[in-house]
Formats: C-alpha cells, structure tokens, sequence
C-alpha cells in the first residue's frame, strides 16, 4: 500500500488550483517523496512478502539472516525498481483522485468546493482514492512480488511441461523466472493475459480501501493532539511522530488481507495453489492456523513506522525548501 499526503494543516487543500509554477514544484515533491519512503520501506517490505508467501522461515530474525547469507545486502532490494519508477505515476493518480472527490463531497454536502473537510468527509474520499489506486497499485505489487519470491525453491511438483501431455520436472532447485521487471510483465501477459497482471486485486483492495482510512483518521487526529497550533508552521518531530505512528497502525490492521493478497500475487500460473480469495483464506487457515494471517504482523509495524514517517516529513521539508525560492 503506497501511501500519499496532505499538509497537516489543511487537509482540504486543492493543488490542482494553484499556480503553475507551484504545480511543478509540487509534482518534483512529491516525486522525492515517493522515492524516499519506497527506499526506505523496501527492505523490510521484502522481508514481509517471504514470511507472508514463502517457505521455511522461522521468524523474522530468521528471515533477515537467512536472506543476507544467501543473497547479501541486495537480496533486500530485489523487486525495487518497478516500484521505485512506477511511485509519482501513482502518487499523481491518487493525490488527483482524492483531492477532486474531496471537493465532490464537500461541493454537495456544503454547497462550497473549498469547505473544510470533516472527519466523515476524508473518509469516504480515502475510501474512495483506496479502492481506485488498485487499479495502478495491483500490477506493480504483483511484478514486485514475483521479483522478491524469485529465490524461493520451485519444485518438480510444482512444474509440469505442457508437451505431450503433462510431463513432470525433476528437481529443479532454486529458479529465476524473471530477468527483470519487464521480462515479469511479458511474462505473465503471455501466460495469464491482462487478468494475470491484477491477480490478487480483489485482496488488496480489501486490505486498502480501509487500509487508506486507517491511515488519513490517526494522522489527522496525531497531528492535533501533537502540534494543536494550526497557524502556525508545522513542528518537524510532530510531522515525523504523527506519520509513523498512522503508518504502523495502518499496516498492522491490514496484515490479515496483505497475506491474502501476498500469497495470490506470488501464487504464478506453474505453481498455481490458490483459486481464490476465498480458497486461499480456506487453505491457509486450514495448513496453518489462525496465525497464518498475522505473519509479518511485526515487520508491517515497524516497516510501516519509518516508511510513513519519511514519507510525510521529507513531504513538508521538500516543499519548505522548494518554496523559499
């Protein structure tokens, strides 16, 4: 769940209106800003998708070493750069969408596109912009998750040559599928069409249409009780604490769907176990237990804590910065 922002003091602000010259500096924002909490966030994000999807992980701390003994540092990285390229595309999509349904909501309840906002009123349109940024967000997770599973073992079972009939592998070991981001996408466009691109979009947009409002809500109401002074310019340490503190809430109540939608993104066509949302749900809880659906429950917290607080602190200093000139 890619996450985007608003100035704490105002959290109906309309950027589409304002001038072209603050337009540009806007967009170079938000670009920083994206790339900022992706790098920051990937690593332990990495860490997440293989306890969620993957085998043979005791726990975290497990996980951790297990991957810098076999792959060192960039093994963390892997999948980065699709999203690292994709992030002002999306961040553009949803601060457009929301700000827009913002003045929607506040045009027809108020009868003013540029009325203050209330607390239902930003939860509907995050609900909203949540919903719509499956549409960008679900490929680019997908594509993501195939690259950060590309180390985990593929099995003979798991492989069948569409030959002469089905014809079973012997032990294949460890496989790269992927050469890269691109080669994912052709990939799966050959093999599985447009769908396979959005497989696993039905779990994600339930974990971000209230994903999104679990993080808009906390936010708003840190940042009163944080820093209450809404005329004046908002306290860096405010922002950071705020941010992070949203981000891990949000991340925490979303971890029963992001394993759904974790294990169905990593589940490709030639080790296919899961039919369904609701197959998935069934077989996880049937294999392993409630549990299964608090896996990576403490990676999400801490994860979500830098990556959301990075994002909303490098928002303001960035925009401070461009603004003075």
């Amino acid at each position: 769940m890619m996450i985007w922002i608003l100035h704490h003091q105002d959290y109906t602000t309309n950027y589409s209106d304002d001038s072209t010259n603050f337009g540009s500096i806007f967009r170079i924002n938000k670009a920083i800003t994206g790339a900022s909490s992706v790098v920051v966030g990937h690593p332990l994000d990495t860490v997440k998708t293989r306890l969620q999807a993957g085998k043979g992980y005791n726990n975290t701390l497990h996980c951790v070493v297990t991957i810098y003994k076999k792959e060192t540092v960039t093994g963390f990285f892997k999948g980065l750069s699709f999203p690292l390229a994709s992030i002002t595309l999306y961040n553009s999509v949803v601060f457009g969408f929301f700000s827009n349904t913002q003045r929607l909501i506040s045009r027809y309840r108020y009868g003013d596109g540029r009325h203050p906002s209330s607390l239902l009123d930003i939860t509907v349109a995050s609900m909203l912009t949540g919903l719509v940024s499956v549409g960008v967000g679900a490929p680019v997770d997908l594509v993501k998750i195939r690259l950060q599973m590309q180390t985990q073992p593929v099995l003979s079972e798991n492989f069948n040559l569409a030959r002469n009939g089905s014809v079973p592998l012997r032990s294949m070991g460890i496989q790269s599928m992927y050469r890269g981001p691109l080669h994912c996408i052709s990939t799966i466009l050959q093999n599985e069409g447009i769908q396979g691109l959005y497989r696993g979009a039905g779990a994600m947009i339930l974990r971000d249409v209230p994903g999104y409002a679990l993080y808009f809500i906390p936010y708003k109401l840190f940042c009163g009780w944080l820093d209450p002074d809404v005329n004046g310019s908002p306290n860096p340490c405010s922002i950071w604490l705020a941010g992070g503190l949203a981000g891990s809430i949000s991340w925490v109540t979303a971890t029963p769907a992001d394993v759904v939608k974790s294990r169905l993104q990593a589940d490709a066509m030639q080790q296919r176990k899961y039919k369904g949302i609701r197959h998935c749900i069934m077989q996880s809880y049937k294999t392993e237990g409630i549990h299964v659906f608090f896996c990576g429950v403490t990676v999400n917290a801490i994860r979500g804590f830098p990556m959301s607080a990075t994002m909303f602190l490098c928002y303001e200093l960035s925009l401070q910065f461009f603004r003075s000139f």
